[in-house]
Formats: C-alpha cells, sequence, structure tokens
C-alpha cells in the first residue's frame, strides 16, 4: 500500500494500494488480509483485498489461495497480483440475486438447486466451504462474487458441517422441477389419447419417409454454443470436432460439415470444428516499451490488449515502460488472446544514482539499474583478464545524480585468448634449443710447437725423507723450468654445463592472467612455455618431456602477464 502506508500494510491510513487505487473506504479485516472499497484508474469502483505478507507461511498460504482462485475462475476476480511488496486480489461487483435471498424463496428451481449443489462440491474440493465464499445467483448459475483466504485448509468433516445449514436451507419449501414432455396426455381419456396416438403415428411416419429439406445456414467465425442453437432450432442435429486456427477466437467454429448453402434434410447430422488451439505461456513485458511488448507478444501469436496510464513515481519506472500486465508472465493463454499493460506516466521530479557496479554480472548491473529507476541501453565487450562478463565501466558514473529514466552503458569483460582446442593435462614442455658453441678461428700456415723442456730431476739428497721435518731445503730459481709442465685439472673458471628437468603444479585458485615459463642461467633467458591463460593451468601439473641443458647457476621463473609470479629450482 502506499500514500500514507508502506508495502508492507502498516496499520496508518491507508490512501493508495500499489500506486494504482486509491481507497475509499475499509469493509474488513480477516487474520492479514484487509478488504477494501477502492477507486481504479480507469474510474470504476472495485475491491481490493490486501495481504499483508511477513513470513515465508504467509507467502505459501497466499500462492495456494492464487492456485485456487485460477482453478475456480471466480466471476468477480479481475486481478491478483504476486510480487516482492504487493500481494492482492482485485474483485467486481457481479449481477445477481445473493444466495440468502435464494434459500429464502418459498419456491426453488430444480436446476438452481443442483447447480449450487455442484458448486458446494467444487468448493469442497479446494478445501473451502459455501460459508466462505459469496455467491450470487443469475438466472440458474450461481456465481462467486468474492472468496475469503484461509489461513488453513478446512477438513471435509469441517467444510460438511458448514455446508449444511445451507444445503438444508436450499432443500426447503418446494421445488419446482421441469415439466416432462407428454404428461399431459395422462389426463386425457382412453380414447382421445388412442386416436391423438394414431394421428400423430401417421405424421410422424409422413416426416420420417419425407423429411423437409432445409438449408444449412453458415455459422462460421460464430461463438460454439450460439451456432449450435442456431442449426438446432432450424431441426439439425449438431457434435463437435476440435480444431485449431490463428485466424480467428478460441471457442469459435472454423468448419462445418457439410458446409453452409447445402440443402440438407431436418435431423441430420452437421459436424462443427471448434477453435480450440493448445495454450501457451504469457512471456514477460515488465520494463518493456509498447513497441517491444507489441514485438514480443507478436512472437507469441499474442495482441497488446488494453493500455492504462499509472503513476511509475513509487516503483521507480520510467515513462512508457510496462509497470504490470494482465495476464501476468509465465500463465497459460491461448493464441490470438489479448494482454492488458500498464504503462508508467513518468516519474515527477526526482534523481537518483547507481552504485559502483564495477565486478557485478550484466544481470546484476540490470537489476540495480531498474531499482535506481534507470534502464540499461547499451552493453559493449572489452578484451580484459577480469572475469568474463563482468563490469568494467559504467556511464553514469557511480553516485552521480541523475534523472530517474535516463540510460546506462555498461563495458563489460571478455576474454583475452581463446581456450586451447584440446585439454593441458601434464604440459610435457620442449627441449630448449642447444646453444651452438662458437669454433676458434685457426691460424692459416704452419704454427710453431711450444718447446717442452724436460723437467731436471733433483738432486738425491734433497728429496726429503719420511723421517725428516718438512722444512726442506726450497730449490733455487735456477733449478725451476721456465715453463711449467701441462696438469690435467680442468680450468673452473668456465662455468659448467649440466642438464635439469622443470617439475612445477599451478594452485588450484590461480589468479586469472595469461602464464608463461622461462629458464634463466648463464647463457641468459629462454622460454620453455608459451603464454597459456589460467583456466588452462589451474591445478594442472607441468614438467619437461626431455632433460633441459642448462650453464652455470639456473632458476625456472613462471610470469603472470609479463611480470615474475614464482620461480622454481631445477631438479
Amino acid at each position: 500500500m502506499t500514500g500514507q502506508a508502506n508495502g508492507a500494510g502498516a496499520t496508518t491510513k491507508m490512501t493508495t494500494i500499489d500506486g494504482k487505487y486509491g481507497v475509499l473506504r475499509e469493509l474488513s479485516r480477516f487474520g492479514n488480509v484487509t478488504l477494501s472499497e477502492v477507486r481504479a484508474a480507469e474510474g470504476v469502483t472495485r475491491q481490493v483485498a490486501w495481504f499483508d505478507i511477513s513470513t515465508p507461511a504467509d507467502r505459501q498460504a497466499f500462492h495456494a489461495y492464487r492456485s485456487v482462485l485460477r482453478a475456480l475462475n471466480p466471476a468477480g476476480l479481475t486481478d491478483i497480483v504476486a510480487r516482492p511488496g504487493a500481494y492482492y486480489a482485485v474483485w467486481q461487483t457481479v449481477g445477481g440475486i445473493p444466495l440468502e435471498g435464494v434459500l429464502a424463496q418459498p419456491k426453488k428451481r430444480q436446476e438452481t438447486v443442483d447447480n449450487v449443489r455442484t458448486l458446494a462440491a467444487r468448493l469442497a474440493e479446494h478445501g473451502y466451504a459455501l460459508t466462505d465464499a459469496d455467491i450470487v445467483v443469475d438466472g440458474d448459475e450461481p456465481r462467486l462474487a468474492y472468496l475469503r483466504a484461509l489461513q488453513l485448509p478446512r477438513t471435509p468433516e469441517d467444510i460438511a458441517a458448514r455446508n449444511a445449514p445451507t444445503l438444508a436451507a436450499l432443500n426447503g419449501g418446494r421445488i419446482r422441477r421441469p415439466r416432462q414432455p407428454g404428461t399431459w396426455l395422462t389426463f386425457i381419456p382412453g380414447l382421445l389419447f388412442l386416436g391423438g396416438a394414431v394421428y400423430l403415428g401417421a405424421q410422424a411416419a409422413q416426416i420420417y419417409l419425407n423429411p423437409p429439406v432445409r438449408e444449412v445456414a453458415s455459422v462460421g467465425g460464430q461463438e460454439a454454443r450460439a451456432a449450435a442453437r442456431k442449426l438446432t432450432a432450424d431441426g439439425f442435429r449438431v457434435a463437435y470436432s476440435e480444431g485449431q486456427s490463428g485466424r480467428q477466437g478460441v471457442g469459435t467454429i472454423i468448419r462445418q460439415d457439410p458446409p453452409a448453402g447445402t440443402n440438407l434434410p431436418i435431423g441430420r447430422l452437421i459436424t462443427l470444428t471448434v477453435n480450440n488451439p493448445p495454450s501457451i505461456e504469457v512471456p514477460k513485458l515488465e520494463e518493456q516499451n509498447l513497441e517491444q511488448a507489441r514485438n514480443t507478444l507478436k512472437d507469441r501469436s499474442m495482441v497488446l490488449g488494453k493500455v492504462l496510464k499509472v503513476d511509475g513515481t513509487l516503483t521507480n519506472t520510467p515513462e512508457g515502460r510496462i509497470v504490470s500486465q494482465l495476464p501476468e508472465a509465465g500463465s497459460p493463454a491461448q493464441r490470438g488472446q489479448p494482454v492488458q499493460v500498464m504503462v508508467s506516466a513518468g516519474i515527477s521530479g526526482k534523481e537518483t544514482w547507481l552504485p559502483t557496479l564495477t565486478g557485478l554480472t550484466v544481470e546484476q548491473a540490470r537489476e540495480y539499474a531498474r531499482t535506481a529507476g534507470l534502464v540499461v541501453t547499451k552493453v559493449s565487450e572489452q578484451p580484459s583478464d577480469k572475469p568474463p562478463g563482468s563490469v568494467l565501466e559504467q556511464t553514469p558514473a557511480p553516485f552521480v545524480r541523475v534523472e530517474v529514466g535516463g540510460p546506462v552503458t555498461l563495458t563489460v569483460a571478455v576474454a583475452r585468448y581463446s581456450a586451447p582446442s584440446r585439454a593441458t593435462g601434464s604440459l610435457p614442455l620442449p627441449p630448449p634449443p642447444t646453444p651452438e658453441t662458437a669454433t676458434p678461428e685457426v691460424p692459416s700456415g704452419p704454427q710453431p710447437l711450444p718447446q717442452e723442456p724436460d723437467p731436471e730431476p733433483l738432486p738425491q739428497e734433497q728429496i726429503p725423507a719420511p723421517q725428516e721435518p718438512p722444512d726442506t731445503t726450497v730449490p733455487t730459481p735456477q733449478e725451476i723450468p721456465a715453463t711449467p709442465p701441462e696438469s690435467d685439472t680442468p680450468d673452473t673458471s668456465a662455468p659448467a654445463t649440466r642438464s635439469v628437468s622443470f617439475q612445477y603444479t599451478f594452485p588450484t585458485d590461480l589468479p586469472a592472467g595469461t602464464y608463461s615459463v622461462v629458464v634463466s642461467d648463464a647463457n641468459g633467458e629462454r622460454q620453455i612455455l608459451q603464454p597459456t591463460d589460467a583456466s588452462q593451468l589451474a591445478g594442472r601439473n607441468a614438467n619437461s618431456s626431455e632433460p633441459l641443458q642448462v650453464t652455470g647457476d639456473a632458476v625456472f621463473i613462471v610470469r603472470r602477464d609479463g611480470a615474475d609470479y614464482a620461480t622454481v629450482d631445477p631438479n
């Protein structure tokens, strides 16, 4: 409820319900249901049953009540709404005599009694008694003008006890039963009866042998019952069959056999094909404009019905956008059925703003925009390392005040790289290329070989004996050879070459990005894993299929988007 009452059904004075119904007076309160007399947008008087929904049990009871209304299809029900903050049913006045007045009559028609009993049985099937409904009788047909919602379903014993007084009063007094044809003949004397029977028999034989011929009237496009009445009044028998046509209304005649204009003896059978296409689901039209709604309904072979203008301030619905619809989205309907919509007349003098939408999905951002009274009109894509489909940029900017009803533009992320054609599994790494060793240039022409002098033997007395102390006589410079002899010890000044392998398991929560692996040694860096998206590496084990040749100290570097992410020592 709106005006001076909030959507939860506050106890203060109510002035407007859902922005569409002005409250004239409160009629009654039953449980969590308030029944009010209201003035609808089209200027007519209605009754609105507003439900205060505060618990899941209240919501479940309302939906059970709505299911009963859909099954019974009451004559007084015009609309039933179920959305967060607004749960209510709209009722109209139904013409006829209240059931209490019919019960008080001293004489009742048999057809009326039978129809009321049938209605009582239908209500009992759904857990309701006759006393739970306001019933009026139009002719012989009882019609539901209002049905009160129950918090808990009634037991069969309770229903029978509540229906007993009404059914007893229904059987009270005299009941006028339909007069059976031919009853008056019982009062005719036997001779007159015999003579009349002979005359009628002769006429019947004459008609049977020579029936009159009449032209079959055209009933195509007429409602099935009206068409049947017309043909039976002409003396024909009628049978129905079902068909479907998208160009005619449901329940109308699309074909007749024999066709119209045929001369046919009376009493013959005419078969009427009634248009009864399968039901379809009503599409959602809320937040669309009228042109979009027409196109959406056209795709479902439905049409746009009555359009009502309502204030969009309370629902933050921009001008020209649909606030609600009848039948509501998801309900079954027939092809060609019109859908009535309520369109916002705009939001009067109101500003709004958007929070930060960055990181949200497109659907979440659309919901924020709708709640703020704005409409997402454009969504563009931009390659990014962010999760695909997440919002990167927005217009208007966060917390900037704009007029309600304005457009919103979103930029969303898409993946930079496409996924590989096969599963990664264990990633075998190709061996790195072997660096070429520079070959020293050999000078042309004969080169003199270096002279290797023979070492002079030390005098025998200069060789220290085992028992002698280590401070032996040092040889003189003249006794040391000018060129030292070659040694078999390798030169340790150059870095050594060795074989290593790479082994690394990427974490399961690997951050989004593009990853590569390089090996760094004395010869520089070289790549051993090409750039790969994180989604293909998370939780995977990467290893080199063959040993890698490195020179000197080496380390493996895992890089994310070109920046160092982890280092791995070689095995």
